[in-house]
């Protein structure tokens, strides 16, 4: 009995092996090659699968997600012969298992490779100043590049990235040199450029304010000489309503002596001969007495017409 029931063990142990291996369940975005005695038979996609026990083997497990992979720091020579460090960053997916197992022994390893020597080609044709500004312009002939060989590898390369591009020690000194001296011209030409419109603004400020100011004068004058016409036309609408006679004007002409004779510097000045007809009114109103009684034989005493001149005594 002991022989039977070692040999029914044996046979439930195979059998279950036998199951696991015939049942294979693929996870989702994943793939596996079947292999038949050594030979590629179908790819399984995600989900449970059957394959034959004991003839049918697994010969790879390939992710199909998006992958990406950082490549090491690349010395690479530019047109202008300076060595430049650059850090690519490669993202890529798998398309085609079976090409991907069995058209390149390691995909990875080959589009890194491929990555470097493209990218040593296309900088080696630019300079560095075109190489720091030309990101795009890189990275879309690398994609192109890239994508094209592997192709056939059943590889599809999304996005090729530029990390980082580090220039000489040397060379980047200079650029911040450069690049502090361009900060300062630009802060000149800044302070230049505000001071001038401070300038510009100043000068239009004393402008307008001129014009206003001038306008204002204007009117004030012409407010002034509107109510001065008007004061002398109201006076001369009062004297010719009042009816004056000879000897109220008399009076007023002697009240304007004073300012006829105004100022030291005035050694020449004009008398109306109308004063010394108006003198003669006056006297004669006054009855004849004061310094102005001695009647009408005065030198002063003329026809009626014309004017004396008369200088004016100077006083030291």
């Amino acid at each position: 009995m002991e022989p039977v029931i070692i040999v029914l063990i044996i046979l439930v142990v195979l059998v279950f092996i036998a199951l696991i291996k015939t049942i294979q369940v693929i996870p989702q975005a994943s793939a596996a090659i079947v292999e038949r005695f050594g030979r590629y038979t179908r790819t399984l996609n995600a989900g449970l699968n059957i394959v034959v026990p004991f003839i049918d083997t697994i010969r790879n497990r390939i992710d199909l997600r998006e992958q990406v992979v950082p490549f090491p720091p690349q010395p690479v020579i530019t047109q202008d012969n300076l060595v430049v460090n650059i850090d690519t960053v490669i993202y890529y997916q798998v398309t085609d298992a079976r090409a991907a197992t069995y058209e390149v022994a390691s995909y990875i390893q080959a589009i890194e490779q491929l990555t470097v020597t493209t990218l040593r080609n296309i900088i080696g044709g630019m300079d560095l100043e075109r190489t720091l500004t030309s990101r795009e312009e890189i990275n879309a002939a690398l994609r192109g590049v890239l994508d094209e060989a592997t192709g056939k590898w059943g590889i599809r390369v999304n996005r090729v990235e530029l990390k980082a591009i580090e220039p000489p020690t040397s060379i980047q000194d200079s650029m911040e040199k450069q690049m502090r001296a361009d900060r300062d011209k630009r802060a000149a030409i800044l302070t230049a450029e505000g001071t001038r419109q401070a300038a510009i603004l100043t000068a239009e400020g004393e402008k307008q304010s001129q014009i206003l100011r001038a306008e204002g004068e204007a009117k004030a004058a012409a407010l002034r000489a509107e109510g001065e016409a008007q004061a002398v036309r109201t006076v001369f609408e009062a004297i010719h309503a009042g009816d004056p006679d000879q000897k109220l004007l008399s009076y007023q002409y002697l009240q304007m002596l004073p300012k006829i004779a105004e100022g030291d510097a005035n050694k020449l000045w004009i008398v109306p001969s109308e004063i010394g007809d108006a003198l003669k009114g006056l006297s004669g109103a006054m009855g004849n007495f004061g310094p102005l009684g001695g009647g009408s034989g005065g030198g002063n005493s003329g026809s009626g017409t014309g004017t004396e001149r008369r200088e004016k005594p100077s006083i030291d």
